[in-house]
């Protein structure tokens, strides 16, 4: 056992069976299931219990066709199914692990017609209002999640998660606010919570004593009429009582308007929330939010918020975590940055999940790491994103790599990225690249350029020289108070105390973001405090659902910010799907003028002239300070253009491929995918 962790490498006796380490990988729906490639799904599976976690938790499980999360969704309903899954476990006990089954019933979030729940209170975030159940209908429905969880056992699971907390199914009969019934599944809590006990209950009749029951249980509801604290210690004593095993933390509904798991929120940031149930239950209690190191999961559990940490999306960034935490590697683990863009936003936008700064989760049978037998020579212009990922990766499958970068230090486009308050995490990734280019080798040639004549030895050329700033070419942008975005996230200008920001698409939201700040980010996580009050985030013991009476609670801005985007269109509209409220929640909190439509027509003294429309109506002229240009980016390729024009094909990634709607996503799995192919 590493003497770092020793709370979260202990084992944890369960009385029928043991648990490695305190750590559980969180469920997570991938869209893996649904492909039908039963081979794929194992091998995700199997690789993260290769990597040492205890016990992990699949994504989740519809117990019928009206309980799925969106029509087609994977289910456990026939024998067929139970030897698909079994394909699953049997390859996860080969590998030395655990795995559990979330059942998940998604009640009136699921999306289509036929989605039921306890009454007909239509979701704000689905367009289907749902079927309220009968007591017939509430029958089939506890049947089918107790029948479910037999398939489960028969599949070889080793036990199931129940899901009970995020605003599903569950959580729908414990709360008034989607509850109006007055008949015994409604009206008293006692009535209210009737629902999941009896679950419980008839799931551990039917599976018996040797098969692990996790409860997930809404810890603090983020939404009006939510549960209080109270009524989550008396919920959590009764399922308890009716024979789980352990209880997960559930931290929020999906509709609620607070985030929990972006980049933004703190570490750990509600762990405390667990902690207030330690020591009323005398079964196992799981953490859950914002714990991506083994430094924070040892922490939480050092102060007794948890008997054990779940860690969901640290495991689509590295499958190997807990190995390498117990091997004294810590800095070598791939750092998950909360970024959301290609797990949540993939699996609400129907796509399979992956991870921006590994593409190889869920793609480990399509891109696995083999060792080349024809060496080469590569060199890689660019330590952005794209090339970072480019020269890392080819040096693991055993080539030789150079990489050369102009400036004097890695990272790109990510050394401003961290700057932004909320993207505390890019410091991370950074320091990570940094590890990493060292551990596989990679020999590094920075603060030079590099022509074509330099590169002739190498039997492979990536360019990855990223991008530049494009000209808005606005008449008398050549004023002193114009600058660009680079200018200030660099702390080469900073602005005055009116700023309008030009350019309204991820840098124009980050640039904002920082403006409105009086501090860049750094090394350390945001104050808790600070962060739990500007999103009106309370004690679930004072305030029903965790919500403050008075609401939001934000600081005042650094300074005023307009934020402009010639399109007609809401500004932060293409921003990520379950991020981009988050962004635009935040500047409005702060003050944040957004304005779409707009045409820029003259730099003046005073400020910025504009008009707006087509018709260039309603002429004006916007004070400003500073004016920051953000108006898109055009690819960097000279030195590609170069190089073919002395005969020498290149490989170009990154920005220097495509400009349009540059992420670090895009250039690091296109950086993936071209090493291994070399």
């Amino acid at each position: 056992m590493s003497q770092s962790y020793p709370n979260l490498l202990a084992p944890l006796d369960l009385g029928f069976t043991t648990l490695k380490n305190r750590v559980l990988m969180g469920s997570m729906h991938t869209n893996l299931e649904e492909t039908k490639d039963w081979n794929r799904v194992a091998e995700f599976y199997a690789e993260r219990a290769r990597g040492g976690v205890a016990l992990m938790v699949t994504g989740g499980i519809a117990p019928n066709r009206e309980g799925g999360v969106f029509p087609g969704a994977a289910g456990l309903f026939d024998e067929t199914d139970i030897a698909n899954h079994q394909i699953v476990t049997d390859r996860v006990h080969q590998a030395g692990g655990k795995i559990a089954m979330q059942i998940l019933h998604a009640g009136r979030y699921a999306y289509g017609p036929e989605c039921v729940g306890p009454s007909a209170v239509k979701s704000p975030i689905s367009p289907f209002p749902p079927k309220e159940l009968d007591e017939e209908g509430i029958e089939k429905q506890i049947s089918d999640i107790v029948a479910t969880a037999q398939r489960a056992k028969s599949a070889g699971y080793d036990g199931v998660e129940i899901m009970g907390s995020e605003g599903y199914f569950i959580n729908q009969f414990l709360v008034t606010h989607t509850n109006k019934r007055s008949d015994r599944w409604g009206g008293s809590y006692e009535n209210r919570m009737r629902l999941p006990v009896e679950i419980v209950r008839r799931a551990r009749a039917a599976v018996g004593t040797d098969f692990i029951i996790i409860y997930r249980l809404s810890m603090i509801d983020l939404v009006p009429n939510g549960s209080t604290h109270e009524e989550v210690v008396q919920l959590a004593q009764a399922i308890e009582a009716a024979g789980a095993t352990i209880i997960n933390t559930g931290i929020g509904w999906h509709e609620a308007r607070i985030p929990t798991i972006a980049t933004s929120v703190p570490r750990a940031a509600f762990a405390w929330v667990t902690k207030k149930l330690m020591g009323k239950v005398s079964i196992p209690v799981i953490t859950s939010n914002r714990i991506n190191t083994p430094e924070v999961a040892e922490e939480v559990l050092a102060d007794g918020c948890a008997d054990m940490v779940s860690m969901a999306r640290p495991f689509l960034a590295d499958p190997h975590f807990v190995a390498k935490a117990a091997a004294g590697q810590g800095n070598t683990i791939t750092p998950c940055i909360a970024c959301n863009q290609a797990c949540l936003d993939h699996t609400f936008g129907g796509k399979i999940s992956s991870c921006l700064v590994n593409p190889r989760a869920c793609y480990e049978t399509e891109l696995p790491i083999t060792k080349t037998d024809a060496a080469k020579r590569v060199a890689v212009i660019g330590a952005g994103p794209a090339g970072l990922s480019t020269a890392m990766t080819a040096a693991q499958v055993g080539h030789d790599v150079t990489l050369f970068d102009q400036a004097d230090k890695i990272g790109g486009q990510l050394n401003m990225a961290k700057q932004v308050p909320g993207k505390e995490e890019f410091w991370g990734l950074v320091d990570w690249f940094e590890t990493m280019i060292t551990e596989t080798g990679v020999k590094t040639k920075l603060g030079q350029r590099v022509s074509a004549g330099d590169l002739t030895e190498f039997d492979a050329v990536v360019v990855a020289t990223g991008v530049t700033p494009r000209d808005p070419e606005i008449p008398g942008q050549d004023s002193d108070k114009v600058c660009g975005y680079i200018d200030v996230l660099q702390g080469r200008v900073t602005a005055g105390d009116n700023v309008v920001v030009i350019g309204a698409g991820g840098i124009g939201f980050d640039v904002s973001e920082f403006l409105v700040h009086s501090n860049a980010a750094t090394l350390e996580t945001p104050d808790l405090t600070h962060w739990l009050k500007e999103w009106g985030v309370g004690d679930p013991e004072e305030f029903r659902g965790g919500l403050m009476a008075e609401g939001p609670q934000p600081a005042a801005p650094a300074r005023n910010v307009t934020l402009l985007q010639r399109k007609a269109e809401r500004p932060g509209k293409r921003l990520g799907k379950t991020t981009g409220w988050i962004h635009r929640s935040t500047l409005k909190m702060k003050g944040v003028k957004m304005i779409g439509g707009v045409n820029y027509e003259e730099i003046t003294e005073e400020g910025l002239r504009v008009s707006h429309g087509e018709a260039r109506e309603n002429p004006s002229v916007i004070p400003a300070d500073t004016i920051v240009l953000c108006a898109g980016q055009l690819s960097e390729r000279s030195l590609a253009d170069e190089l073919i024009a002395n005969g020498i094909e290149p490989h170009v990634i990154g920005g220097a491929d495509v400009a349009v709607e540059l992420d670090a996503k895009r250039a690091i799995d296109q950086g993936v995918r071209l090493a291994l192919s070399l």
